[in-house]
Parts: C-alpha cells; sequence; structure tokens
C-alpha cells in the first residue's frame, strides 16, 4: 500500500528557499492534509493493571493511582490513571505510519499534552489522529520541516481526556 500523504498534489507553500543550498527547501503540500483523520485506532480498555505497570515502571508512587482505599477518599472517588497515561496510547507503535514525510530522514521532535479529565479503570479509550500543522524553520543544520500530529483521546462517553500533539521533524 502507497502512503497516500506522498502522493497528493503539491499546492501550497511552506517556507522560503535557502540562498546556501542548492536545491529550495521550499515545501509543497496539499493545504486539504490539515484536519485530515488518518488514523483511529480501536477502543482500548484501561485495567488497573496497565495503571498500576505504569505507575511501577515510572516510579510513580502517589496513591490516587495506586491505592484503592486511599483512591476512594480522594477528589475522584477511585483509583484514576497519572496524567502521563495518556501518551501510551498509541496502537502499539512509537511512529504514526502515514504521516507527510519530507526529507530524507526525521524523528520524535516532542509532544504538548494537554489533559482534559481523568482517565479511570473499565475506560475505553480510543485515539485519532491528524494533522494539525505543518511547517520550515531554518536551523544550524540546515532547512527542517516540522509536522505537527494533533490525537485526541477519548472514552466510551465521547469525553475528550487529552489532547496530544505530537511534533516530527524532517530534514529538508
Amino acid at each position: 500500500m502507497t502512503n497516500p500523504w506522498t502522493s497528493v498534489p503539491s499546492v501550497r507553500r511552506c517556507g522560503a528557499p535557502n540562498p546556501s543550498r542548492r536545491a529550495s527547501t521550499v515545501v509543497d503540500y496539499d493545504p486539504a492534509l490539515i484536519g485530515k483523520v488518518f488514523e483511529i485506532t480501536e477502543p482500548v480498555t484501561v485495567t488497573p493493571e496497565m495503571i498500576r505497570n505504569f505507575c511501577e515502571a515510572l516510579g510513580e508512587t502517589n496513591p490516587l493511582y495506586t491505592d484503592e482505599q486511599a483512591a476512594k477518599n480522594g477528589p475522584y472517588g477511585g483509583i484514576v490513571a497519572p496524567p502521563a497515561f495518556a501518551i501510551t496510547f498509541r496502537n502499539g507503535r512509537h511512529f504514526f505510519q502515514n504521516i507527510p514525510r519530507f526529507g530524507r530522514s526525521g524523528f520524535d521532535a516532542g509532544k504538548d499534552v494537554e489533559f482534559v479529565s481523568p482517565i479511570r479503570p473499565g475506560d475505553q479509550v480510543t485515539l485519532n489522529s491528524s494533522v494539525k500543522e505543518i511547517y520550515e524553520k531554518t536551523g544550524r543544520s540546515g532547512s527542517m520541516v516540522f509536522v505537527v500530529v494533533r490525537s485526541t483521546l477519548k472514552n466510551q462517553r465521547g469525553e475528550v481526556v487529552a489532547h496530544i500533539d505530537h511534533r516530527f521533524m524532517h530534514r529538508a
């Protein structure tokens, strides 16, 4: 299967030519990419064991996440997952398979996470991802293209529990 993002018509320009390089670093892309959903995961049912394992891996000892009795008396009325637990919902992969790629190499350039509401044991969490933004920057090593993917996590009631903006950098 071909990557649908690499075969779209080039109609939008991002950035400007870099006079210090032979090839232009202007990035062309179809503006219809922005906002287009390209991944929706199957629901994942959160279990107390998943939360406990996550806490153990991070050394998290807050009783709101690990102690049922203490959590019942806390602000959420039961165990909740730590906010960082939201970043574990990636369909078993470290990188998205079908994001736009520009240039010869790329890597994960960081995340911004907005926690909206707690994730609880029994929640069925789905993630849908879309391209939020594409922009170009010039650094010491040359031109870079950034693709920002927005993932929205929802529970079984359709309530948003988190937004994650994944930033991927590609050398132009």
